[in-house]
């Protein structure tokens, strides 16, 4: 009877780390995912306006050639 008070103190300690351990690595997986998300809305917004910025960074050049 006095072994079985250690051991399930061991094991409740054990399944709290253990918990613990696995809501930091739910925290970490979210933050990696959150950033997968924000860097894939940035390439979609490249996408679909940076055809805009390109004609003036391609007219920008040409007049830096030009002046050099």
């Amino acid at each position: 009877m006095n072994n079985s008070g250690p051991e399930i103190v061991k094991h409740k300690v054990r399944r709290a780390a253990g918990i613990n351990a696995l809501r930091k690595i739910g925290l970490i997986v979210a933050r990696e995912q959150q950033a997968d998300t924000d860097k894939a809305r940035v390439l979609r917004w490249f996408a679909r306006y940076g055809w805009i910025a390109l004609p003036g960074v391609a007219l920008l050049v040409a007049y830096l050639i030009v002046m050099i």
